[in-house]
């Protein structure tokens, strides 16, 4: 292979992730007109239509549908045997990309990385704060962090935390004013402070359950966050009903500041997982933090 032919290969593949040759040109560091010249010079190349543009997006053709279908897993193998070429070095070194909530990070994945990252000063951690659902392979995360172990089939999941439960919470001022609530459905009658999802920008759906019930409740209110630090205070300060973990609002429900309703309608859940691609070759620097991380969910 030409080594013009894996440059273009990878800006095709680019700009099909992408959907777009803006979003694709700034990815890859040049120029729009630069990039549509190259993808014009693949298919002259080749004799076959690999986009299709519209004024709206691209989208790849039949021809192109089928390179990406043996693009994708080649350039994903280079890439995997070249991270494999820091193992060489006496040391561990690279730098670990890590999606996960703004909770996974405080209360599973820092307390691992604080101990290790001082004895190994090559290995660099970069962690990407994002409640909702990332698409790994896409992003170029090397791994991410999710609740349970619902993932895709190609995944290989490692629990990294212990169970978890969620609260319904509101301040006592709250509840002088409002009946707490006994059942799901009594949550229509009061404002809830609601979380947003920043990726997707969707809102989080309280999912409660009892005897193998299961309610899912959209809530309305004055308020809505990205970040469950924010709608603790807001609860606590009598805005509404949050829902959050257990473990988040500890401190304040034993000191009575914040009151806890609905606990018959939150059980145990499976708690944080790390999860990434069955087809990686793991690194040594990315080995050293799943151990480590496996050591402390073990610990726990």
């Amino acid at each position: 292979m030409l080594r013009e032919d894996l440059a273009d290969l990878n800006a095709f593949l680019t700009v099909a992730e992408e959907q777009s040759f803006t979003r694709a040109a700034t990815r890859l560091g040049t120029s729009q007109s630069t990039l549509s010249h190259t993808i014009r010079r693949l298919e002259t190349r080749l004799g076959v239509r690999l986009l299709t543009r519209t004024t709206r997006n691209v989208a790849p053709t039949e021809a192109g549908d089928r390179l990406l279908g043996t693009l994708r897993p080649a350039l994903d193998s280079i890439g995997d045997e070249l991270d494999q070429l820091t193992e060489l070095r006496d040391k561990a070194a690279g730098t670990i990309r890590i999606t996960a909530s703004e909770h996974a990070v405080l209360t599973v994945l820092w307390p691992a990385l604080a101990p290790l990252l001082p004895r190994y000063p090559d290995v660099h951690v970069e962690l990407s704060l994002d409640s909702g659902f990332t698409d790994i392979v896409h992003d170029k995360f090397d791994a991410g962090v999710r609740l349970g172990e619902s993932l895709a089939k190609d995944m290989i999941a490692v629990r990294i935390g212990p169970d978890l439960r969620m609260a319904v919470v509101g301040s006592p001022g709250y509840f002088a004013k409002n009946t707490p609530p006994v059942v799901p459905g009594d949550l229509a009658a009061h404002r809830c402070i609601n979380l947003r999802f920043q990726s997707s920008g969707g809102l989080y759906v309280w999912d409660l359950s009892k005897d193998g019930r299961e309610v899912r409740v959209r809530v309305e209110g004055q308020l809505t966050f990205n970040n469950t630090t924010m709608i603790i205070r807001a609860a606590a300060a009598g805005f509404g009903l949050g829902y959050v973990t257990e473990d988040q609002v500890q401190a304040q429900l034993a000191t009575g500041e914040l009151v806890r309703v609905l606990e018959d309608w939150c059980p145990p859940f499976a708690g944080y997982h790390l999860y990434y691609p069955s087809r990686r070759q793991p690194t040594a620097a990315f080995s050293l933090v799943v151990e480590a991380l496996r050591q402390q969910a073990r610990s726990e």
